[in-house]
């Protein structure tokens, strides 16, 4: 006698549906367990239970790896799926803000500067006025540290310059001060003493071809007395005339 159709209903009585439970879910992962090892297919299966209890079975050994493909294969498709007039749409907004920001960035740029001044109220321009206030003393302030800056920067460069010519100085002194125990002669007196020479030297020519033209006098040569005494002495001692070479 064969199996007879079981009605699909919810089963009143909470034992057996208990027992069913259990039955079925035992089975349903078996059948998933044989479904991917002999069809080598990636499953996944989730049970909660009545009473929120968990039942879960994955062929690979990551779920949420199989979970995030499985929303990219089902999500992704419905994002590209997506009607592009929404995009448009929302570029267009995007756009429109963005000129909305230039525009403004522009008119206070004018109004820094002075233009379209015309169109604000007075409170606008007090505004205004503050701002630049504001702005003018943050300015000053930024120039005056600068200035600081710059003039601690040449007093250090000052102060170095000073140290290093006081350390020029005394070398200075310390170089006058071995140059006076030096010996009383220089440099300048050999010089002096070497051009007294060299004049002595070019002078002796001179005094000697006098001498000769003196001596080399043909004719009547006046003398002194005392010149004609010592030539006759000169001549009686050597026998020889002054004058003339034998």
């Amino acid at each position: 006698m064969g199996r007879g159709r079981v009605e699909l209903k919810r089963i009143e009585n909470k034992i057996n549906r208990q027992v069913t439970f259990s039955k079925r879910r035992n089975g349903l992962l078996k059948k998933a367990y044989e479904l991917s090892v002999l069809c080598d297919a990636e499953v996944a299966l989730i049970i909660f239970s009545n009473r929120g209890k968990l039942y879960e079975f994955c062929s690979t050994s990551n779920m949420l790896k199989l979970l995030e493909k499985y929303q990219n294969c089902n999500f992704g498709a419905l994002e590209l799926n997506r009607p592009t007039k929404d995009l448009e749409q929302t570029k267009y907004r995007e756009y429109i803000n963005l000129k909305d920001k230039y525009g403004s960035l522009q008119r206070y740029q004018r109004h820094l500067l002075g233009e379209d001044l015309a169109p604000l109220t007075i409170n606008e321009l007090e505004h205004l006025e503050l701002q630049l206030d504001s702005s003018l003393k943050h300015i000053r302030s930024s120039k005056t540290q600068t200035m600081l800056d710059q003039l601690s920067d040449l007093e250090t460069k000052q102060r170095m310059l000073v140290g290093a010519n006081r350390i020029l100085e005394d070398k200075l002194h310390e170089y006058h001060s071995e140059s006076h125990l030096r010996p009383s002669w220089t440099v300048g007196d050999h010089y002096n003493s070497y051009n007294q020479q060299q004049q002595q030297q070019h002078a002796q020519p001179q005094w000697i071809f006098q001498h000769l033209d003196s001596d080399l006098q043909i004719g009547y040569n006046p003398v002194n007395s005392d010149d004609q005494i010592s030539t006759t002495n000169y001549q009686n001692t050597n026998n020889i005339m002054p004058g003339w070479m034998l």
